[in-house]
């Protein structure tokens, strides 16, 4: 702890620095799970990646001290050493728990505890003039409100540098059971009766096609069942692809009628759609025009971990041509949004997540407009968008149209291609502003500034960069050039996997 407490006065120091001169700064961590370009300038930042450590656990009390910068595989390896586990654990490793805490981040056990930060009982703050302050949620401690606003700020309300997380006990397996659908109707009626199992633990769905998915509902098992199959993982070089050998089970589940079960290896289960990134994997073969069979799968599996594709979609600037979008919606919306989603883009999978919204008095600004009494179904839509530039943010604006009029939320992790205004109507600003001025924030970005794109005047105003020079028009045109871009990202992807490299930092 000793070691903790010097590195939170080191930044403390350079924050008041930072405030004394007027200078606005960002916060570096080191990595980034973001969609967003993310570059940093070496002068103007707050860097937390040393804080990378999990301190202390309560076992009686199932809490646990992590630093901000642990990811998520770290956090769990550390956990089941104690025979506990986070209540929610993203499903990429390098996910860190800053990054899900300032993030918005759910995964399948989201229907049961709500999205990441709500396993926080407390953090540790930096304000913006280097005070450091504890906050907890409770109705007497006089930071609540920050402590509930942090959350899915994207660390633009404080230098966020120690979290206290309550845990669950662990086991050693997962008990993984497959219900195929054959509809959307089907689909949410599946999830919904599953939620209300206080015997489950787990739940997700793909959806391979408007007629065709398959709803996972998970259960933590001390022995694992006996199954033709034996035990099944996700996380070696030899093991199958999570949504592609979830596909072979529908097939065979669609013919048979009967549910499957396997049983996981509980780690393996939690990062199960690391290897391939969901589907991202897929999008990359066919990007470089590759086979995409089991031997090249196996032969290129260095590349396909989130860590290494995130690295070459950075790099590469391919994420300025993807759809990277988590979109939440109502239930009763969401057969009308994933039907139009498949209309406008024909993109197949989409992932389903049902996550439980906060009670209305600890509600982020981030989370204004959900309804606490209604469970929110996260849609993740991924695939390449149209290459031409304005037809991408306009098909990206759609997205972002059609979700607010249905009464859902966007995951802020991603590029945002709203105008400011529409930003601050759908995202409490009055509560925003308030507590940026109350901490002492105004050096940090706000979180618009963080998220938005040029909207190449489709929207608001003419751009919200400077003109476009001459030189990054013909860059620009070169690497958006197939296949200089990607090869580019797999080269520095690649020395990445050999020398570990910065790709945030500006050289």
């Amino acid at each position: 702890m000793d070691a903790h407490k010097e590195e939170v006065a080191r930044i403390s120091e350079r924050v008041q620095a930072f405030q004394r001169s007027s200078t606005p700064f960002r916060i570096y961590h080191g990595s980034t799970l973001s969609t967003r370009d993310s570059v940093r300038q070496r002068d103007r930042i707050i860097d937390t990646s040393r804080l990378s450590h999990v301190i202390r656990f309560n076992t009686q009390e199932k809490t646990v001290l992590v630093e901000p910068n642990v990811p998520m595989d770290a956090l769990v390896d550390a956990t089941l050493r104690e025979g506990l586990l986070p209540k929610v654990v993203m499903e990429l490793p390098n996910i860190t728990v800053g990054g899900g805490f300032a993030g918005t981040s759910g995964e399948s056990s989201s229907f049961r505890y709500g999205l990441f930060d709500r396993s926080m009982r407390g953090i540790e703050v930096v304000l913006g003039n280097g005070e450091i302050v504890w906050a907890t949620g409770n109705r007497e401690d006089p930071h609540r409100d920050l402590f509930f606003a942090c959350a899915g700020s994207c660390g633009t309300l404080g230098v966020v540098t120690l979290l206290e997380m309550e845990l669950i006990d662990a086991q050693p397996y997962v008990e993984l059971e497959y219900k195929a659908v054959a509809s959307v109707k089907e689909a949410v009626d599946v999830l919904q009766e599953a939620e209300q199992d206080p015997r489950v633990d787990y739940i997700d769905g793909i959806l391979y096609s408007i007629t065709s998915g398959v709803i996972m509902i998970g259960r933590l098992r001390a022995q694992p069942i006996e199954v033709a199959d034996g035990i099944q993982s996700f996380d070696k070089p030899w093991d199958p692809w999570f949504y592609l050998d979830a596909e072979q089970i529908l097939k065979r589940t669609e013919k048979g009628g009967k549910p499957y079960k396997q049983s996981i290896p509980t780690k393996s289960y939690l990062f199960r759609y690391d290897r391939g990134v969901f589907w991202g994997g897929g999008i990359a073969f066919k990007y470089f025009c590759m086979p995409f069979v089991t031997l090249t799968r196996r032969l290129l599996d260095p590349y396909m971990y989130s860590r290494t594709m995130i690295h070459a979609l950075h790099r590469s600037g391919i994420s300025s041509q993807a759809i990277i979008q988590d979109l939440g919606v109502p239930y009763e919306s969401a057969e009308a949004f994933i039907e139009w989603t498949g209309e406008k883009t024909g993109f197949w999978p989409l992932w389903l997540c049902p996550v439980k919204p906060p009670p209305r008095d600890e509600c982020s600004f981030s989370m204004a407009n959900v309804d606490p009494d209604k469970t929110v179904l996260d849609v993740g839509i991924w695939g390449m968008g149209p290459r031409d530039r304005p037809r991408f943010v306009a098909l990206n604006r759609e997205f972002e149209a059609k979700v607010a009029e249905l009464g859902g939320i966007k995951c802020l992790y991603a590029h945002a291609y709203y105008t400011e205004d529409e930003f601050w109507r759908i995202y409490d600003a009055r509560k925003y502003t308030g507590l940026r001025r109350k901490y002492h924030a105004g050096s940090l970005p706000s979180i618009y500034d963080k998220v938005k794109v040029d909207l190449q005047g489709i929207a608001g105003p003419q751009s919200v960069r400077r003109e476009e020079t001459w030189g990054e028009w013909t860059s620009r045109k070169f690497w958006g050039t197939w296949p200089f871009g990607g090869l580019y990202g797999v080269a520095s992807a690649t020395k990445g996997l050999v020398i570990q490299s910065d790709f945030l930092l500006k050289k």
